[in-house]
C-alpha cells in the first residue's frame, strides 16, 4: 500500500490519467537496466498524497534499450488519481504492461524519446497524486480533538530493477509525530522524516512503512459533482455545478455542541468554510441550497479571478455532509472561438472547488445551441463519453444537443481545458427572434379575427346530418378493419390444419372466429340503418359493402369445409385444388369489390 508504486508513477500519466482502456501486453524485465539513483518526495500534509521521483536510469548492457518496466501494487493503482512522467521536458508515452512471473503487480511500459544507449543514464521525473491513502486513526474522535491519520507505504521503491542509490523524504503538516516506522539510517526533523539513503537495494524490495501523524487539514470529498454548461451564441455562457461534499476525516464521537464550537473555538478537524475559485469575468454568482440563497458567503473580486468564500449553514465534522449549487455567468467571447462557420469552444473540464480537493465522480454536461452540427471533442485525458440527449428551453423546437462526460478519482491537476469543435450556420441566429415575431404576428391576427368575425353560433342541420354520417363511417371502416383480421385468423387456422391435422381444435377455432365475424357485421349493419336516417347514398353503400361479406364469408366457408374434408381424407387433393382455385378468385373479387366500396365511404 501508501508509496510501493512510486515508479509506478513514471508511466501512468505522461499526461495519462487513470480511467484509459487499452489491450494489455506482455514483457520481460531487463536485468541489464538498473536505477542508478532515486531521490523521491512523499508530501503528505494534506488529504492527498503526493509522490515526487527523481529517478537516473542506467542501461547497464550491450544493447541500446528503449523502454523499462514501472510496477506498482493493486492497491495503489486503484487510488491513483493523476501520475505525470518527463524525461527532458517530453512527456513519455505509457502503456500497461504485465510480467508473467508476477502477475500480482501492475506494471506499466515507458517508452523513452531515444533509445538508452550501452553504459548511458536518462533522467527521469515523476509525479504522482494518490488519493484515499491516509487513514484516520482513531476514527473517532470528540468535538475537541485533534485528527490524527496514519499513512502506510513502503521505505523502498517498488520496481522490477537493482537500486544503486535512494532517499526518501517525507513532508508532514506538523512536527506532532505520535509514531514513525525506522528503518536505519533514518531522522526527524521538524516536519519530515527521511530515509536513506538505501545502497544495493534489490528488485521488489519491501519493507512497511507506517507513519502516525497529526493532520488538520480539511478532509472533504466531493462524492459528486455535475457541472452543466450552457452556451448561447448571443454572448453568454452559463455554468452551475451541483456539488456534494463529505467530511471523510475522523467521525465526530458523541452529539455536536453548538456551544462548545462558539466558546472554545478549538475543534480542530472541522470545516467552517472553504475558497472556491471561478473566472475573472464571473457574474451574477449565486451560492444556494435547496432551503434557498445561502447569505454566508463572500465574494472577492481580484485581478485574474473571483474568491468565493464558501461557508456552509453548519460545520462539517466527520462523516457529515453538505449538498448546494454555484453558478455565474462569463461572456462567450472569452472561451469561444470560430472561422466562418466553424466554432471551439474551450472551458475546464473541472474547475477550482478547494485546494487539495477530491473529486469521487464528475459529470459534465455541454448545452449547445439548438442546430449545431459536426460535434468533436478533444479531452485532455481519458474520459467517459456518455450518449448525446436534447434539452428544450424557450423558443426551441428540435432541442439543444447536450454532450455529457464523466470521470472517477479527480484531482486538481486534472483542472484543464477541454475543446469541443462544431458547425453552426450564421443564419440560424435568425431562428429565434423570427419565431418571436411569428408568434406576435399570429396573436395579432388572432385578436383581429376575434374582434371582426361573427362568431355566434346557430344550428345547421345539414351541417349536423353530415357530421353524424362521418361519425357513422368512420365506425363503420373501424368495425370493418376489426372484421378484416378475423378473416386474417381464419386464414391462419386454415394453416394450422393443413399442418397439425388437428380437426377438432380446427372446428373450436372457427366457430369463435365466425361468431366475431358476424358480431362486427351487425353492428355495421346497424349503423348503415342509422346513415339511412341523414344519407340514404352512403347507407346502399353500406348494404353493397354487406353483401360483399356474405359473399366472402360463403366462399371462406365453403374453404374451411374442403379443408376439414382433405384432412379427414373425404376428397382428394385434386379434388381439393379444383374446387380451391374458382373459390380464391371469387375471394379476391369481393375483398377488391370491398376495398372500392370503403373507399367511397
Amino acid at each position: 500500500m501508501g508509496v510501493l508504486g512510486v515508479l509506478c508513477v513514471l508511466g501512468i500519466l505522461g499526461s495519462v490519467v487513470p480511467g484509459g482502456t487499452s489491450a494489455t501486453a506482455y514483457d520481460s524485465v531487463n536485468k541489464d537496466l538498473l536505477l542508478k539513483k532515486v531521490e523521491r518526495k512523499i508530501d503528505v500534509a494534506a488529504q492527498v498524497v503526493k509522490i515526487t521521483s527523481k529517478i537516473s536510469l542506467e542501461n547497464a548492457g550491450s544493447g541500446a534499450v528503449g523502454a523499462f518496466l514501472l510496477a506498482l501494487t493493486e492497491g495503489e493503482k486503484q487510488n491513483l488519481a493523476f501520475l505525470n512522467a518527463q524525461s527532458g521536458g517530453t512527456t513519455l508515452k505509457l502503456s500497461e504492461s504485465k510480467v508473467h512471473e508476477h502477475q500480482d503487480i501492475e506494471f506499466f511500459k515507458v517508452e523513452l524519446k531515444d533509445a538508452l544507449q550501452p553504459g548511458k543514464i536518462v533522467n527521469v521525473e515523476v509525479e504522482c497524486y494518490l488519493t484515499h491513502m491516509l487513514e484516520a486513526y482513531p476514527a473517532v474522535i470528540q468535538q475537541g480533538e485533534k485528527q490524527l491519520v496514519r499513512y502506510l507505504g513502503n521505505h523502498y521503491i517498488l520496481t522490477p530493477y537493482t537500486t544503486t542509490t535512494q532517499t526518501t523524504t517525507v513532508t508532514l503538516p506538523s512536527p506532532n509525530v505520535e509514531s514513525y516506522s525506522r528503518l536505519k539510517p533514518s531522522s526527524h526533523t521538524d516536519t519530515s522524516i527521511t530515509y536513506g539513503p538505501y545502497d544495493g537495494v534489490k528488485p521488489f524490495s519491501h519493507d512497511a512503512m507506517v507513519i502516525h501523524y497529526e493532520n488538520n487539514s480539511p478532509f472533504l470529498t466531493v462524492t459528486n459533482l455535475e457541472r452543466v454548461i450552457e452556451l448561447s451564441h448571443w454572448g453568454n455562457i452559463a455554468v452551475e455545478e451541483t456539488i456534494d461534499v463529505l467530511h471523510t476525516g475522523a467521525k465526530l464521537k458523541g452529539s455536536f455542541s453548538r456551544y462548545d464550537f462558539q466558546r472554545e473555538h478549538n475543534t480542530y478537524s472541522s470545516v467552517k468554510s472553504f475558497k472556491t475559485i471561478i473566472p475573472a469575468s464571473a457574474k451574477d454568482v449565486y451560492y444556494r441550497d435547496e432551503i434557498g440563497n445561502i447569505s454566508t458567503s463572500h465574494m472577492r473580486i481580484q485581478d485574474d479571478a473571483v474568491e468565493l468564500d464558501l461557508r456552509p449553514r453548519f460545520p462539517l465534522f466527520g462523516g457529515w455532509k453538505t449538498h448546494y449549487k454555484i453558478g455565474y455567468n462569463v461572456p462567450s467571447y472569452e472561451y469561444l472561438y470560430n472561422s466562418g462557420d466553424e466554432f471551439i469552444l474551450k472551458m475546464r473540464i473541472l474547475d477550482h472547488v478547494y485546494d487539495d480537493v477530491i473529486v469521487d465522480n464528475l459529470i459534465v454536461k455541454v448545452v449547445l445551441p439548438e442546430g449545431v452540427r459536426n460535434i468533436e471533442l478533444e479531452t485532455p485525458y481519458p474520459v467517459e463519453r456518455k450518449a448525446d440527449t436534447l434539452h428544450y428551453t424557450y423558443l426551441d423546437t428540435i432541442g439543444r444537443p447536450v454532450i455529457t462526460i464523466s470521470k472517477k478519482n479527480l484531482v486538481e491537476s486534472h483542472i484543464q481545458d477541454f475543446s469541443l469543435k462544431y458547425s453552426f450556420p450564421s443564419i440560424l441566429m435568425l431562428q429565434e427572434p423570427l419565431l418571436v415575431v411569428v408568434a406576435f404576428f399570429i396573436l395579432f391576427i388572432t385578436v383581429i379575427l376575434y374582434v371582426r368575425l361573427d362568431l355566434t353560433l346557430s344550428k345547421d342541420d345539414a351541417i349536423e346530418a353530415k357530421m353524424r354520417v362521418s361519425s357513422h363511417c368512420e365506425m363503420i371502416d373501424s368495425h370493418h378493419d376489426k372484421r378484416a383480421r378475423q378473416y386474417e385468423k381464419l386464414e391462419e387456422e386454415l394453416q394450422k390444419l393443413k399442418v397439425s391435422k388437428d380437426v377438432n381444435q380446427f372446428q373450436t377455432a372457427t366457430k369463435k372466429i365466425l361468431q366475431s365475424i358476424r358480431d362486427e357485421t351487425q353492428i355495421i349493419s346497424d349503423l348503415g340503418a342509422k346513415i339511412r336516417l341523414d344519407n340514404a347514398e352512403y347507407a346502399d353503400k353500406v348494404v353493397e359493402l354487406q353483401k360483399a361479406e356474405k359473399a366472402l364469408r360463403d366462399s371462406m366457408t365453403q374453404q374451411l369445409t374442403n379443408v376439414e374434408k382433405l384432412v379427414l381424407g373425404k376428397m382428394t387433393k385434386q379434388q381439393y385444388m379444383d374446387a380451391e382455385t374458382p373459390l380464391h378468385k371469387k375471394k379476391e373479387e369481393q375483398l377488391e369489390k370491398m376495398k372500392t366500396i370503403l373507399s367511397g365511404i
